[in-house]
């Protein structure tokens, strides 16, 4: 029989029974539609999450001071001042594995332009820092190396800092800001960066020269920085050997012995953004098995919906049969029934789950990722779920006997 001819049949008879058709092909619908708009948020979670660690910057080290202790009481990491500008500048040269270092000296101040005032984190560093950390330019410049070196009184704003002083447009490359007391030049505005995972606003914040933050903002420690280090490692490889060399350099330094605690603290984002996304990933995959139990149950339905066509249609199929109808055509012809019926469940699902997916990521403010390869997919896997569990009822109704089926009230 012509294949165009059975579809049309097919077709026919799942169209009279509309309604059981449809419910049939709820549970494919559930199921896909739960496994497109739980993986399209997923996948949007974990490119936030990636988003979020790239915006740190990128095979990035923080090196954190010691802690202090009184009483008992131990003050946290970055308490009690243990690193030196020694011990930077020997894991510069020292360190192969480390392909950049920035002090990050902080503290929030009071920045004033002729008519506004902004509290910001004024940071003291060096032009190595916007490297660490993917940070381009805007407008205007970054202060210098000689900048550092002579102390000079320069400032780089952040976006947020110039919309609140000056306004959204303006360029405020040349102008004149009071960090405290001190008059500084703006010499340049880096790019928008916008929040980390956590909210934090990487565009409220402003950075000097690391000497003049020492001179001019917050007391120098002598020989000891009141910060920490921002470590670039060579490569993503790298960043965990480059985590080994430099904590074995500074216990060395720090004349730590075996077997004692480090006074110092190193933190690895690059661990912390996968163990993030794993998360991610693992949470999402749970949700995605979940939801495929609903195409397993969805193939159930139809087994179950088709037999009951197989029973009601006994006595069609005898007469198709006794006017010459092949079992391979009988058997074709309720193939493409589930077939249909399960590749119309995995359509209506994706166009859900499209829905569903768009509308819970502007509801509440969630990111969301259309993958087309899960689409693909559960589309693929829903006719999938159409023959296997279609195949049975087939083979039954094609096996018949033409003269019981005639016979078949």
């Amino acid at each position: 029989m012509n294949p165009f001819v059975t579809l049309r049949i097919a077709l026919r008879a799942i169209i009279r029974n509309f309604m059981r058709s449809f419910l049939t092909t709820l549970g494919i619908i559930i199921g896909v539609a739960a496994v497109i708009a739980m993986m399209a948020i997923g996948a949007g979670a974990k490119a936030q999450v990636e988003q979020a660690f790239a915006a740190m910057g990128t095979n990035l080290l923080i090196v954190l001071p010691g802690s202090t202790t009184a009483g008992g009481s131990f003050g946290g990491f970055g308490s009690m001042p243990t690193l030196t500008w020694d011990d930077l500048a020997a894991i510069k040269s020292e360190v192969g594995t480390v392909k950049a270092i920035a002090p990050s000296l902080r503290s929030n101040q009071s920045l004033v332009s002729d008519e506004m005032n902004w509290t910001a984190s004024v940071t003291g560093t060096t032009p190595e820092y916007f490297d660490i950390r993917n940070w381009p330019i805007a407008q205007g410049a970054l202060f210098t190396q000689s900048d550092v070196d002579g102390g000079s009184k320069v400032i780089v704003l952040g976006q947020t800092v110039v919309s609140r002083l000056y306004g959204e447009t303006s360029n405020p490359v040349g102008l004149t800001v009071r960090v405290g007391n001190t008059p500084f030049t703006v010499v340049g505005v880096v790019a928008k960066k916008g929040q980390s995972a956590n909210g934090q606003d990487y565009d409220d914040a402003a950075f000097i020269p690391s000497t003049t933050f020492a001179h001019r903002i917050q007391g120098g420690l002598g020989k000891f920085m009141s910060g920490q280090m921002y470590v670039q490692a060579t490569s993503s490889e790298a960043t965990q050997r480059a985590l080994e060399d430099v904590r074995a350099l500074l216990r060395d330094r720090h004349h730590i012995p075996p077997g004692a605690d480090d006074d110092f603290s190193i933190r690895n984002l690059s661990e912390i953004a996968g163990a993030q996304a794993q998360g991610t990933d693992t949470m999402t995959t749970l949700l995605a098995s979940v939801a495929a139990v609903s195409l397993l149950v969805g193939g159930i339905g139809i087994m179950n919906i088709m037999l009951v066509s197989v029973t009601e249609r006994t006595r069609e199929i005898g007469i198709r049969m006794a006017i010459g109808a092949k079992p391979a055509s009988i058997l074709l012809q309720f193939l493409i029934e589930a077939l249909v019926l399960s590749l119309a469940g995995g359509l209506i699902g994706v166009a859900l789950g499209v829905g569903v997916a768009t509308y819970l990521a502007g509801k509440f403010h969630w990111p969301m990722q259309i993958q087309v390869d899960v689409i693909a997919v559960s589309v693929g896997f829903s006719a999938l779920v159409g023959v296997v569990f279609g195949l049975y009822p087939a083979r039954k109704a094609s096996q018949l006997d033409p003269i019981d089926a005639l016979r078949y009230e």
